[in-house]
């Protein structure tokens, strides 16, 4: 039986979940997608959140992304989603409208976690960027596999602007951009990253990432090799089922083998150094 966990993804446009085959990053059901409220204040996103976890029927724990910095289960950001959620105990909130067990953390984060594990990240070592691009650019960053959270290296200043307001795939649809045009920009902010951190690979997803062949070949001036994500835009939900995973190993730990019992002697006793499989 595949060993499963609910992960949801809180995104710019809409809030999806599945239950995941934590050894593969499969969904075992289809997935379920909500528009995201407008506005995302946290009462109405947390209303979205009990209707996935209502839908599938889901009685373990869940793992929950957040657009934003997430300490200990508190939103410490809001750049793209109500300025309501900061300071707020997201963790809880969850808690309280699903009566489950949530785990929080950053989207970007929860996507590289699944890339590092399963997908283009899978066996690098060295310092590695994985990237989401979308409503916003998100960022997670490892080294030798490890994470270092809540980088939201989508805000660094280009040209006195977060980058994110150029670069993003919002910005490119927003504006009518080409390929070539956007992927100019892009260039642009991924040199000044690599510029920050020297990565020996940089992963690209979101949903955008579908069609990697228009502008990945159009990037100019970056050395480090960039790679589209495998998991594309289910990487958020793989991350969050796994970080809910990790949360609570004994929800989904290995059924324990049969119980061995000693054999009966002829008169019934029970005789050591001998053993069967209970059935």
């Amino acid at each position: 039986m595949a060993r499963e966990m609910l992960g949801i993804d809180i995104g710019g446009s809409g809030i999806k979940g599945a239950p995941v085959d934590l050894s593969d990053g499969a969904f075992t059901r289809e997935r379920f997608r909500i528009d995201t409220p407008r506005p995302a204040k946290p009462k109405p996103v947390a209303k979205v959140i009990a209707r996935i976890v209502d839908h599938f029927g889901w009685d373990g724990p869940v793992g929950i992304t957040y657009p934003g910095v997430v300490i200990d289960g508190v939103a410490m950001s809001a750049a793209n989603v109500s300025k309501h959620w900061l300071g707020l105990d997201a963790a809880s909130l969850f808690a309280d409208v699903t009566g489950r067990e949530i785990t929080v953390l950053n989207d970007a984060d929860a996507a590289g976690v699944a890339e590092m594990r399963l997908g283009a990240g899978r066996g690098r070592r060295g310092t590695v960027v994985v990237l989401t691009l979308g409503t916003g650019i998100g960022s997670a960053l490892f080294t030798d596999g490890v994470l270092v959270p809540n980088t939201e290296f989508g805000h660094i200043q280009i040209d006195g602007k977060d980058a994110e307001l150029r670069a993003s795939a919002k910005a490119r649809t927003e504006e009518g951009l080409g390929w070539s045009r956007w992927a100019r920009r892009l260039s642009v902010y991924l040199a000044h990253l690599e510029a920050l951190l020297s990565p020996s690979l940089i992963i690209v997803g979101g949903g955008v990432s579908r069609k990697s062949d228009r502008f990945l070949p159009l990037i100019e001036g970056v050395r480090a090799e960039i790679v589209p994500a495998r998991l594309v835009n289910n990487a958020g939900i793989v991350g969050a089922a796994m970080a809910a995973a990790a949360a609570h190993p004994a929800e989904t730990a290995e059924p324990a083998p049969p119980r061995a019992v000693r054999a009966a002697g002829r008169n019934g006793d029970r005789r050591p150094g001998k053993v069967e499989a209970a059935r």
